[in-house]
């Protein structure tokens, strides 16, 4: 059951007018990719990276000083690096769709992608290539996107601080936030080693020994416990936050800044050596309102809050990773 403030924040990433969102989930084990479309002209695109253990793909163009402020899609993909490889298949949908930063001889697509680590759960040798990157783009619509066990949040997990057998399902979610004739969107892949709440209530992440219930990573940590069995670049949280405003690429910058602060609401510990933690912001600039910086900062932590708690409840519990109503339901029964 959602909380009374995730009733107050239903929407989705397609609410922001312009983009599309395509899942792409593969059928033989619990990995994906997910591709958020921004349209022929693009949108004003930044990136923002915390944590010791990214896996990005052309970040380093989005950045204040860059040379190209917009980008035409973005991937959000499983697989660890190997899941990377689903930019191409991106970039040649949008080729063949004539979409692309112009150049004297051809029109170039910019696909920034950023990757979480799921190659724990089923067989590491399945992974999102380019094609499942062209199947998402094709599946792409202005609707309203799946949440949980899907695309990039199909093989996602959370709370594996002690290794994964006391880990439990994660997934992608979506939010929107609307003030003022403004809206901000988020769309959220979720594979944190830490826990994940809603409020002050825990949902989802270290289990005890025996399963059954939550241990809590914090506590296990301030009480003395070390992540022996925890590794770096196995866990991130990854997504996009976007807008209909305008905004120039430092403005978008900055909202890709702010937009980390819905982390720490719904996620301990975050942005961790061990995480790749990374948020991309859009603007696409269809919407002709003026936004404060402040609100839209406001509304961009919040909408990713509402899409990480959305995410780990729409997740679907897989053999060895219960989700949170899994365990919600074996504690009514116990």
């Amino acid at each position: 059951m959602l909380s009374s403030l995730d009733r107050a924040v239903p929407g989705t990433i397609t609410d922001v007018a312009g983009l599309a969102v395509g899942h792409w989930t593969a059928p033989a084990r619990s990995t994906g990719c997910t591709v958020v479309c921004c349209g022929p002209d693009g949108a004003v695109a930044a990136c923002d990276v915390r944590g010791g253990a990214p896996g990005t793909r052309e970040t380093d163009v989005l950045g204040p000083f860059g040379a190209v402020e917009r980008a035409h899609a973005i991937l959000l993909s499983g697989g660890s690096a190997f899941g990377l490889d689903a930019a191409g298949g991106v970039v040649r949908w949008l080729e063949e769709h004539g979409i692309g930063y112009a150049t004297p001889y051809a029109r170039v697509p910019i696909v920034p992608a950023a990757i979480l680590y799921d190659l724990g759960v089923g067989d590491p040798a399945i992974r999102p290539d380019a094609a499942a990157g062209y199947a998402a783009c094709a599946a792409a619509s202005g609707e309203p996107p799946a949440e949980g066990n899907v695309g990039a949040g199909a093989g996602a997990t959370v709370g594996k601080l002690f290794g994964l057998e006391r880990a439990m399902k994660g997934g992608i979610g979506t939010a929107s936030v609307r003030v003022g004739g403004v809206t901000v969107g988020a769309l959220v892949a979720v594979n944190a080693i830490g826990d994940v709440f809603d409020g002050p209530t825990p949902l989802a992440g270290l289990r005890t020994p025996d399963g059954r219930a939550l241990a809590g990573s914090v506590a296990a940590l301030l009480a003395g416990q070390r992540p022996t069995r925890a590794r770096p670049a196995t866990a991130t949280t990854i997504g996009v936050v976007a807008t209909d405003v305008a905004l120039d690429k430092l403005q978008t910058h900055l909202l890709a800044r702010v937009a980390h602060d819905g982390l720490p609401r719904a996620i301990a510990p975050v942005h961790t050596g061990l995480d790749g933690d990374a948020l991309f912001a859009l603007a696409t600039g269809t919407n002709p309102a003026a936004a404060d910086a402040t609100v839209l900062g406001a509304m961009a932590a919040e909408a990713v809050r509402a899409a990480i708690v959305r995410a780990i409840r729409a997740a679907r519990g897989i053999p060895g990773f219960p989700s949170a109503a899994d365990l919600a339901r074996a504690a009514s029964t116990a």
